[in-house]
């Protein structure tokens, strides 16, 4: 079955979204001083923003 027509999460948006969750968890991290709890939190951001982006049509 081809890739492109599977529903779903691909892992190019997922990749993505990763990115930008930890970038933007890595920042706030760095700002508040609490790198641990910043990074998890931006995984989890990023997992809903890939899962977002995969969704739009």
């Amino acid at each position: 079955m081809n890739e492109d027509s599977e529903p779903g999460v691909s892992g190019k948006e997922m990749g993505a979204g990763m990115a930008i969750g930890i970038a933007i968890g890595v920042a706030i991290g760095a700002a508040t001083d609490n790198l641990g709890l910043w990074i998890a939190l931006g995984v989890a951001l990023g997992a809903g923003i890939g899962a977002g982006l995969s969704n739009r049509e």
